[in-house]
């Protein structure tokens, strides 16, 4: 569903842009993103990013900019995506 999609991945961004990356990971939001970390186009690279800050949470520290960056560049994906179907 693409307004759950949608809605977990604004949550992602502004728990982990907030430094509470690691409380997120708890939430059922981060379930969805995992999810969508497989079945979204993504670049080698940036998934294996994500799997690595959803596998390791707290103690993965590289760049919260880069995870908060590859969030938002799914997140304007599903919009454009959910705008095409309803439109």
């Amino acid at each position: 569903d693409y307004k759950t999609n949608i809605a977990a991945l604004g949550k992602a961004i502004e728990l982990i842009s907030s430094g509470a990356g690691g409380s997120f990971l708890q939430t059922t939001a981060a379930a969805s993103i995992r999810r969508l970390t497989i079945d979204m186009d993504l670049s080698a690279a940036d998934r294996d990013i994500m799997s690595s800050f959803l596998a390791q949470g707290q103690g993965y520290t590289p760049q919260s900019g880069q995870i908060t960056g590859i969030l938002k560049e799914m997140k304007d994906t599903m919009e454009k995506d959910l705008d095409d179907v309803t439109s």
